[in-house]
């Protein structure tokens, strides 16, 4: 397993992270702990959850992820083997209103509430990082195209969310932080006031990244290069898709899009097309298409960590597994040029 420095901090994360999502939902506490096991036994030392977990977002299920993994940590007794992640939600007050009433702004009062919660629920003194889930402005994530700026700006100002953060951290309870589903232009904000007022950098920006929504390469890249906050890439197999197992109106039992079809960001026409390229390129090569579009993503230089998601234990080991995977040049030329073609069909 490869381990990558988070940001400029002497912390180093698997390149092979996990994700938690499912725990809760999904995936039983059995399943999870099984998970966790195996993936600490072959070096995923990299855990990310959130208060809103487990998906899909239900009042009855909120923060059953983070109650699992610290029922986990108090069994195993195995906290200072890993780098834990959690983040805070953004508002939605149409769709998690069982959250704070849904308007959870990035101020001290909302921050050091969410932290709190996590640590009681997590069973640990600290969170190594802390991200924000969502940004608090409305701007563009979770899909959305096109902008129209709304003014006055009604958003926490920046340096009130990083004094909060600063807060956290000089009190033990967070170490680092970082960003979740954010913009070239959310990231440099957050950059610009750390640098001007003394106050704590970004080290991470956990955003989608896959063979089928590459757009963090577009700006958002070189920032991660030049300023020193890696990708932390999510749905790195679009919900699965990219595995190949949905394709020619396959639903697999108990998988995610047979329960849950209205989560269709990487189910269009277009979608769809890619991914049958890309499960073919792999199987002329003799690979199996998940571990390569999972190995893709660990091969980019400015990612940190990618955050696999299995609800079975076949699915958990061949993710792991492609941590150890160098794509030929030929199957990498192959990539580009399917991309060429079809360019990020699921933005």
């Amino acid at each position: 397993m490869e381990y990558r420095p988070l940001g400029q901090t002497d912390t180093k994360v698997s390149v092979v992270g996990l994700g938690t999502m499912t725990w809760g939902e999904q995936n039983s506490e059995q399943d999870a702990f099984a998970q966790m096991d195996y993936a600490l036994d072959h070096g995923v030392n990299f855990f990310d959850t959130a208060e809103l977990y487990a998906i899909p977002p239900r009042a009855e299920t909120q923060g059953r992820t983070e109650e699992i993994i610290g029922k986990w940590l108090a069994a195993r007794g195995t906290r200072g083997r890993i780098v834990l992640a959690s983040k805070i939600a953004g508002p939605g007050p149409e769709w998690i209103p069982h959250i704070r009433g849904g308007r959870t702004v990035f101020d001290a009062a909302n921050l050091h509430a969410a932290v709190e919660a996590s640590l009681r629920r997590l069973q640990t003194d600290y969170i190594d990082l802390y991200q924000l889930h969502w940004p608090e402005r409305d701007t563009n994530f979770f899909g959305r195209l096109g902008y129209d700026a709304h003014e006055p700006d009604d958003f926490t100002p920046v340096r009130e969310t990083l004094e909060a953060l600063q807060s956290l951290i000089e009190a033990g309870k967070i170490r680092h932080f970082g960003l979740s589903n954010e913009t070239p232009w959310g990231v440099m904000s957050f950059l610009h006031v750390a640098e001007q007022y003394d106050l704590p950098r970004v080290v991470s920006v956990q955003n989608p990244y896959s063979l089928l929504n590459r757009s963090y390469e577009v700006g958002l890249a070189e920032i991660s290069l030049r300023e020193h906050c890696g990708l932390i890439a999510y749905s790195p197999l679009g919900f699965g898709v990219l595995s190949g197992k949905y394709l020619d109106g396959q639903q697999p039992a108990g998988a995610r899009l047979t329960r849950w079809p209205d989560y269709a960001r990487y189910s269009s026409a277009e979608s769809v097309a890619a991914t049958r390229e890309y499960v073919e390129l792999a199987r002329r090569h003799d690979l199996d298409p998940a571990q390569m579009a999972l190995a893709w993503c660990h091969s980019r230089p400015f990612l940190t960590s990618t955050l696999i998601g299995a609800t079975n234990m076949d699915q958990l080991a061949s993710n792991i597994a492609s941590a150890e995977l160098v794509l030929p040049p030929a199957v990498v030329e192959g990539i580009e040029a399917i991309h060429g073609r079809i360019p990020n069909p699921s933005p």
